[in-house]
Formats: structure tokens, sequence, C-alpha cells
């Protein structure tokens, strides 16, 4: 694939939270990856992994404890000037996983999705802003007549859609999607991310799609990174890492998706882990999936693998690779 320039760019970004006194729960720790302008990465790994944190410290509601981020080419700052601060907020927006406490009860759809153009084109008048809606929301597939509606009238699919039309109401050039599809009925989920892929594709949008469901983000992203305890195991395209995968963490995660043919299913072995995902206030030395890894091996608990590009376009942080 023939990527363009690089959007969001992320070198060595940590996020660690203080509990208590002394202890740090490291929920990002040292990880660097690249969003080129049009392309979805999707960003998997188990509940507690850190790509939540990732996606909100993207979005400046975290700051991050050390590391660059740049955003079209420009470093971002913890102090912005407020002209920048507010350019960004515009330029980045988020949909959030549950769409049932996302929007609030208490406000229309029309208020709810004007919020954004409220605060970013303020000179516009209240009968253009009403257009605006109306178009943003026959952009995601609902109707005019639905602006006047409280949130509580819609189902979980019809929801997304109006977190989605809020998203895009001040024309972002990023998305931060966290596990969009996740609360959403199977049969409603493959039309949530049908209307993400149609709306990146006539607005050339450039997403972040955060997700546990590694048998969903194959049809949506481009590139593919595993996150596991903070930290990046394996980043590669889709086809590649389904096909293909190198680090012990990713086979396992793929072996879990349930295959469609039953002879195929019945066949195949699934590599299953022992133990839980280790404390990230005292993570393992070394390896942080070492304890859990059915290939690990001495130099695991005494060094941090190297995050490399082992092929064109996939990085892995494994000592199975490691030049010896």
């Amino acid at each position: 694939m023939n990527y363009r320039e690089p959007l969001v760019e992320v070198e060595n970004l940590t996020k660690y939270f203080k509990v208590g006194k002394k202890q740090k729960l490291r929920a990002v720790d040292g990880i660097s990856f690249t969003i080129h302008k049009g392309e979805t990465l999707g960003l998997v790994g188990e509940s507690g992994c850190g790509k939540s944190t990732v996606g909100r410290t993207l979005l400046q509601l975290y700051q991050p404890t050390s590391g660059v981020v740049k955003f079209a080419g420009k470093i971002l700052e913890s102090q912005q000037s407020k002209a920048g601060e507010k350019q960004y907020h515009q330029d980045v927006q988020m949909i959030f996983q549950d769409p049932y406490s996302s929007l609030n009860p208490r406000m229309t759809v029309l208020e709810i999705i004007s919020e954004g153009l409220l605060i970013h084109q303020p000179n516009m008048n209240k009968e253009d802003r009403r257009t605006r809606v109306t178009e943003l929301l026959e952009l995601v597939g609902l109707d005019r007549n639905h602006a006047n509606r409280y949130p509580h009238e819609f189902s979980g699919g019809q929801r997304q859609r109006i977190g989605i039309a809020r998203a895009l109401a001040v024309e972002p050039k990023f998305i931060v999607a966290d596990e969009p599809i996740a609360a959403l009925d199977v049969s409603i989920q493959a039309q949530i991310v049908n209307l993400l892929k149609q709306l990146q594709d006539e607005r050339d949008l450039t997403y972040l799609f955060i997700a546990h469901d590694l048998s969903m983000v194959k049809h949506i992203s481009d590139r593919i990174a595993v996150m596991y305890l903070g930290q990046m195991m394996e980043l590669a395209e889709s086809e590649e890492l389904y096909e293909e995968p190198l680090h012990p963490y990713t086979a396992a995660l793929l072996s879990a998706i349930p295959l469609p043919d039953p002879v195929l299913e019945r066949k195949r072995e699934r590599i299953i882990l022992k133990g839980d995902v280790p404390n990230p206030i005292n993570p393992p030395s070394g390896c942080p999936f070492r304890t859990r890894c059915p290939q690990a091996m001495g130099v695991c608990a005494e060094k941090t693998p190297i995050w490399q590009e082992v092929k064109p376009n996939h990085f892995v942080a494994c000592h199975l690779y490691n030049e010896q």
C-alpha cells in the first residue's frame, strides 16, 4: 500500500497515573507509531492494555507523562495558545464507545449536534445551524425529523449515528473511534463500520479505530497495532497481520476468532493463554508478555525486546526476532 504523508506521529509516548503516594500505574509505556492521512489504524488488545488511554492522550484529554505527539507536522505542546488548542479540538474529534451515556439525555439531537458549531462557528445563525444539522443527519442515515427528538427515543445504532454526526459537525481531519461498536448488537456493528468507511472515502478522514474484536477490525483497518500491558507488541498491514502474525500474543488473539467454516473450526488448534494479565503497577521485568508466553526464553526476563521492523512495514517487539 502506498501511504500518504503522516498526519499523526507518536514517539516514545508514556502515560503514568499516580496510585497512592509512591506507586505509578504504567498505562502507556513508551510506544511509537504513525498514522498517515486517509488511513485507518486499528489499535487492539485485551481490556486494560492502555489502548483507550492512547486515544484520550491524542485528544489531549490526558497530558502525556513523556514523549512527543505531532499532528500535521507540528509538535503538540501541553501549554498551547488558546487559538491553537481550539483549532486542534476542531481538527480532532472522538466517537465514544457507549452511545447510551455519551449523549446528554436532556438535549435534543439538534442541540447535541449543534454544540460544536456554537463553539467553532459562533457566527453561524440559528437557521444555518439547523440546515447543517439536517445535512449531517441525512449523511449518517437518519431523518431530518429526528432533530427535535431526545436520545432515549432512539435505538443503540441510531444513537451511535448521532454521535458520528456530532463528531463530523466541525469537519475534523482525524477521528479517534474508541470501541464505537462494542456496545451495539452484532447485526448493527457491520452497518456502523460500513458507514465509517463510506464517510472516510467521501471526506478523506483519518481514523484511530480502537477495539478488542479483531474480526471486525480487519474490515476497516489498513494497518493494525497490537498492545499488551501498555506496550506495543506488533504493527503490520491488516492482511499480513492476519496471515502471518509474528508475535506469540498476536497469534493467540487471532486463534480466538471463530471461523465461519465448521469443518475448519473443528480442526484448528486454539492457543490458550495461561494466567492473568499482570498488574500494570508492577509489570514483569523484560518482556511484559513473558509470564503468559508459550515461547518464553531466559532472555525474555532479562531484557526488554527491541521494537524493530523485521519485514517491510511489519514491526514487532519480540526476542524471537532479535539478532543474536
